[in-house]
């Protein structure tokens, strides 16, 4: 496994908000649609590669992940002999949906360069750094023993906080990691919302707020905001630098 990348499934009446916002919070313009696929559309950092991506869908918002594998057709077997379900085939990636609900899709590796923080004026930075996979009670156990079995290798780190059942981390350069968090129902569908890390908390929700997300609630060391299309997701205190062996906690 190497790269993975967050997309914003967003319905088309919405699409505008989602692209303003997310290209201001993330600092990277939207750039133009894919070849082929006109529903895809990357927000790409100066001089690297794009890991966020925005497609046009018919339903409600929510994210979903793109996992980069070298072997599709053999990864796809192994994931559905874990408990995912295969969905429909694309020309350039494989669709499927996790034990829990979560879709994603398998997509070819290639080599990438990844983006650094994004400086804002105030001299605080920011970049999109986790993916959290919220889990319902009752999916927790299912979910996390499939995402462990599929993202190897990789380095894991079990929470001691109630809330969360774990992190990981690839150690093979890719800009995203993914922490995994008990919510508090017990039955539902897994979800996933983005966390961007930032060296200045306070000084990062001040400026999402004014791009016009709604500030939900402060947690410890994150806080809880929504962007202009419903979608949840947090600033957080996790470091913005691109590093090869992260801190798990």
């Amino acid at each position: 496994m190497s790269w993975l990348h967050a997309v914003l499934d967003v319905p088309v009446d919405l699409v505008p908000r989602a692209a303003e916002f997310w290209a201001a919070a993330s600092g990277w313009p939207l750039g133009a649609p894919w070849t082929g696929h006109p529903e895809l559309r990357s927000f790409e950092p100066s001089g690297a590669e794009a890991y966020l991506h925005l497609q046009t869908v018919l339903g409600p918002p929510r994210v979903h992940l793109d996992l980069e594998v070298e072997d599709l057709a053999g990864t796809r077997h192994r994931l559905a002999t874990a408990g995912a379900a295969v969905l429909g085939p694309q020309d350039q990636w494989q669709t499927m949906r996790s034990p829990g609900g979560l879709p994603f899709c398998l997509v070819p590796a290639r080599p990438r360069r990844a983006p650094g923080p994004q400086a804002w004026p105030d001299g605080h930075r920011s970049r999109l750094v986790q993916v959290c996979i919220d889990c319902p009670r009752a999916a927790v156990d299912a979910e996390l023993a499939f995402w462990r079995a599929a993202l190897t290798p990789g380095r894991w780190s079990r929470s001691g906080s109630a809330e969360f059942a774990g992190t990981f981390h690839d150690d093979q350069g890719s800009p995203l990691q993914l922490l995994f968090q008990r919510l508090d129902e017990e039955q539902g569908p897994v979800r996933a919302h983005l966390d961007l890390g930032t060296d200045d908390l306070a000084a990062e929700a001040v400026r999402l707020v004014s791009l016009g997300a709604a500030r939900l609630a402060p947690g410890r060391g994150w806080v809880a905001l929504r962007d202009p299309v419903g979608l949840a997701f947090c600033a957080t205190e996790n470091s913005p630098e691109l590093l090869t062996h992260r801190d798990l906690g």
